[in-house]
């Protein structure tokens, strides 16, 4: 799967430290290096067929980002997904999505809102598949009709800047698919509410579906700690 990664991100126009750390970073994203998971270069450096210099800046820029935390005696670690993290995120998420489907009940453009449709019935059909990467991709391209649809640059670019933290979110959430139908159902009101223009039914059901997804996240957090340690 890292392998597939690096495949994807190969760019002859790119320097090789920079797709090495696009593949990390995916990976970490997608969950494919899981949260807790050691970083050993050496290991890494031959899975990708690279020296581990390229590795060891990737690590370096990870952290920044705060996908890596560095301990002592013990190296390079994926971070873990921490509650106060995800509510902080979601906090941020909730007030902007909040604003984006107000504003996309003024703005969505009838084109918008077919695009909108069509991206809730692919998002219906692509669950089946019980795909965790294509059922978020699709999801993430269902939020974006909204937020493009407000008009607002400045609103499009904050999102952004969060989206990479909402993917591994994202990942964490639709991995289950026992909430995979509340999702569709919860699509399907989001849409309803723009299509009629209601800004309040709209808002109350953007919280809805985040504060689900915080919910469900927790629960999950808070059943992985209490597994045994191996």
């Amino acid at each position: 799967m890292i392998m597939d990664l690096m495949q994807e991100n190969m760019n002859e126009y790119m320097p090789l430290r920079d797709v090495v750390f696009n593949t990390l970073r995916q990976a970490i994203l997608m969950g494919e290096l899981k949260p807790g998971e050691r970083l050993m270069e050496m290991h890494l450096a031959d899975r990708l067929g690279v020296s581990r210099t390229p590795i060891r800046e990737a690590i370096r820029k990870l952290e920044l980002e705060g996908l890596v935390v560095m301990y002592p005696r013990k190296g390079a670690q994926v971070a873990k997904i921490t509650e106060k993290n995800l509510k902080d995120v979601l906090e941020v998420r909730r007030a902007l999505d909040s604003l984006a489907v107000a504003l996309a009940c003024e703005r969505m453009t009838d084109e918008e809102k077919r695009e909108l449709r069509e991206a809730c019935d692919a998002f219906e059909r692509v669950i089946a598949t019980n795909n965790t990467r294509e059922i978020t991709e699709s999801d993430v391209v269902l939020h974006d009709i909204i937020v493009r649809s407000t008009r607002n640059d400045r609103l499009v670019q904050l999102v952004s800047n969060i989206a990479e933290q909402m993917y591994r979110y994202r990942m964490e959430y639709i991995k289950d698919s026992a909430y995979h139908k509340r999702l569709v159902e919860e699509h399907d009101m989001i849409y309803n509410a723009i299509v009629k223009g209601d800004k309040e039914a709209a808002k109350a059901a953007v919280v809805l579906h985040i504060d689900n997804q915080e919910k469900t996240i927790i629960e999950h957090l808070q059943l992985d700690e209490e597994k045994p340690k191996e």
